[in-house]
């Protein structure tokens, strides 16, 4: 199977939003989405993607001034979506960072075609396969999604393997709930802190543990939560 991809799509229309996140999503990729363009460069500087849809039409910031802006701060693959199809607007995009250009309407595989093609040119295989993540004795196969304590099976409900996921794949870092629900949920704006616990909860049991008494998920209190190695004395 091929690497899960993070994709953001920085795109205020909803109907075209929601069509590209379902799309890739079905063809196994990670989507996170902002209706604008300050929140997309948000995202950008927080999460770190691997590609970027960028629609030009904003609310807030231009496309044509946001590219520019990512680029200052990140070499991430920008893909410019818009209607305009006009030879003066595509250039000024080109030249100002981003590193192809698709006009509307277009299909979700003409996409996924482009996506590929931007991370063999950054020097990313897309069909690699998926590396499996260990902390300690537990292991998160994003390939298979399956997920192992000291050899045995989790019985994990899709959200809470991809909770673990997260954390595994972020080791030691503290991730806030905020990133969580941004991540796991696509909420990052309204979503409610109790959805992470819950499932943090659900986490915990599993992993025979208990927010009194952690070992592998550590709270932070006030910031979020870390995937630590129980058995590093450090």
């Amino acid at each position: 199977m091929p690497v899960v991809t993070s994709i953001l799509v920085v795109e205020d229309d909803d109907a075209i939003r929601i069509a590209v996140q379902r799309g890739l999503r079905e063809r196994g990729h990670a989507v996170a989405v902002a209706p604008g363009g300050l929140a997309g460069l948000e995202h950008v500087l927080r999460e770190k993607p691997d590609v970027v849809l960028l629609d030009l039409g904003l609310p807030d910031v231009d496309g044509l001034t946001l590219i520019p802006m990512i680029r200052a701060a990140s070499d991430v693959p920008i893909i410019v979506i818009t209607a305009q199809d006009d030879d003066p607007t595509m250039v000024k995009a080109l030249d100002s960072g981003a590193d192809d250009y698709v006009v509307k309407p277009f299909g979700t595989e003409q996409v996924a075609a482009r996506i590929r093609a931007v991370l063999r040119r950054h020097g990313r295989d897309a069909t690699a396969p998926a590396p499996v993540l260990r902390v300690g004795e537990l292991t998160v196969d994003e390939r298979t999604r399956v997920a192992t304590l000291r050899g045995e099976p989790l019985e994990l409900a899709r959200k809470e393997f991809d909770v673990l996921h997260l954390l595994a794949s972020r080791a030691g870092e503290v991730v806030s709930k905020r990133e969580l629900l941004a991540e796991v949920w696509q909420q990052a704006y309204g979503g409610s802190d109790r959805t992470v616990d819950v499932h943090l909860s659900w986490l915990r049991r599993k992993l025979g543990e208990s927010a009194a008494e952690p070992r592998y998920l550590v709270s932070v209190r006030g910031v979020g939560v870390r995937l630590v190695d129980p058995t590093d004395g450090a």
